[in-house]
């Protein structure tokens, strides 16, 4: 006799879909990244644009902080965004002593191919299910963000949808 109740069981069955789903969804976002030439862009690289395309003008600290990652590295990670054209910097208007992030022109066309190479992927799955198990899915998935969401804020860490970088990334 198993020691799970059916409740358990349950959480435990859909702990492995999610598990299995977020690695199919690995595999789209490396599709996704090479069908958008951005194949020289590292998931790193990657994770950095997505958070300045939504924290416009943000920070090295900031950015390190999101990125859970420490100013050094991400300075570095910076310093190759804007060697390949990708991002750019430039004086904060707040304070002399730091230095806006922004996304460039080229950035943020690589995360639309990126995205739209991802979304035709995602998009040619969801056709193949039933429009009922698509209602489900979609449900499904909103009660997770907002479980996330809410185990988050009692963390005192930024929901998904705050900075949307797992969303993305």
């Amino acid at each position: 006799m198993s020691r799970f109740t059916s409740r358990s069981l349950s959480r435990e069955q859909a702990s492995a879909a999610a598990l299995a789903a977020s690695e199919l969804l690995e595999v789209l976002w490396g599709r996704g990244q090479e069908a958008a030439r951005s194949a020289e862009v590292s998931p790193s690289q990657l994770r950095a644009l997505l958070v300045l395309e939504k924290r416009e003008g943000t920070n090295l600290r900031t950015l390190a902080e999101a990125l859970a990652s420490r100013p050094p590295a991400v300075s570095r990670l910076c310093d190759r965004l804007e060697a390949m054209g990708l991002a750019e910097r430039g004086p904060s208007a707040t304070s002399r002593r730091e230095v806006e992030l922004r996304l460039s022109l080229r950035g943020r066309v690589l995360l639309e191919e990126y995205r739209a190479a991802r979304s035709r992927d995602v998009t040619a799955t969801l056709e193949q299910m039933e429009p009922a198990d698509v209602a489900k899915l979609a449900a499904g998935l909103e009660a997770f963000h907002a479980a996330f969401a809410r185990r988050a804020a009692d963390e005192g860490v930024p929901s998904v949808r705050d900075d949307s970088v797992a969303d993305s990334a």
